[in-house]
């Protein structure tokens, strides 16, 4: 049974720092591509970071808007991937999910994901 269980979402002001951690089990977790997203109310899942798995490079992506803020990484002997976020925004809050992809490609879209978490909320306060 493929389990992602996310954690460390929580209230925090603007300008502060959250770190999220996504815990893997279930499948052979470094040939995975590994993707965060998250969704607003109202709004539809958007992607935030993507990181390759390890037969792909490890490469990392991210949207724009947290370029230089946020920061993925994947501990393959820990099974976990790790979204470090800092100087957050109000326009950050959101349900961030964690969610995995089986070529190791890691895509924008969420379509290409095979399987996910069922997310933490993220509320950034101005």
């Amino acid at each position: 049974q493929v389990q992602l269980v996310e954690s460390g979402g929580g209230l925090v002001q603007a300008g502060g720092s959250l770190r999220l951690s996504c815990a893997v089990s279930g499948i052979t977790f470094s040939r995975y591509g590994m993707g965060w997203f998250r969704q607003a109310p109202g709004k539809e899942r958007e992607f935030v970071a993507s990181i390759r798995g390890t037969g792909t490079g490890e490469s990392t992506y991210y949207r724009d808007s947290v370029k230089g803020r946020f920061n993925i990484s994947r501990d393959n002997a820990k099974n976990t991937v790790t979204l470090q976020m800092d100087s957050l925004k109000p326009e950050d809050t959101a349900v961030y999910l964690c969610a995995a992809e089986s070529t190791g490609f890691s895509s924008w879209y969420a379509r290409e994901y095979d399987y996910w978490g069922q997310g933490t909320q993220v509320t950034v306060s101005s």
